[in-house]
């Protein structure tokens, strides 16, 4: 058994430098945690207000005709949106499902209100 002579049976012996007394062991992996994290629920509900406004102007700016295709350049904005977001939380874990989150509340709060239009379109008046 080829041992350094300065080490035998996990202990070091007495009086060699910068060696501890006891022997070396598995911590079982250490898990750094984060100092206060940041809320992710504040990014996702920031991109929807923003869908909202969006759609509300395209809504109110836009003839019909052109109003879909607004719709689709302020969902790309709201896309970008989140991304933005996401990046400056700093946070990597879960970061694709927070802004798949983001965009796919982005898309279902611009139809509801596209919806709203294209109801109140029908009516006559």
């Amino acid at each position: 058994m080829l041992v350094s002579p300065r080490v035998r049976r996990g202990r070091a012996r007495r009086g060699s430098a910068g060696a501890s007394a006891a022997p070396m062991r598995d911590d079982g992996g250490v898990a750094v945690p984060e100092l206060a994290p940041r809320r992710t629920l504040g990014g996702l509900i920031a991109v929807w207000v923003l869908a909202a406004l969006i759609a509300i102007a395209v809504g109110i700016f836009s003839t019909p005709d052109w109003r879909a295709a607004w719709l689709g350049v302020g969902l790309g904005g709201c896309v970008i949106a989140a991304f933005a977001v996401q990046l400056w939380s700093g946070r990597a874990a879960g970061f694709t499902e927070r802004v798949a989150a983001s965009v796919l509340g982005a898309a279902l709060v611009m139809g509801v209100i596209s919806l709203g239009f294209g109801l109140a379109a029908l009516v006559p008046g």
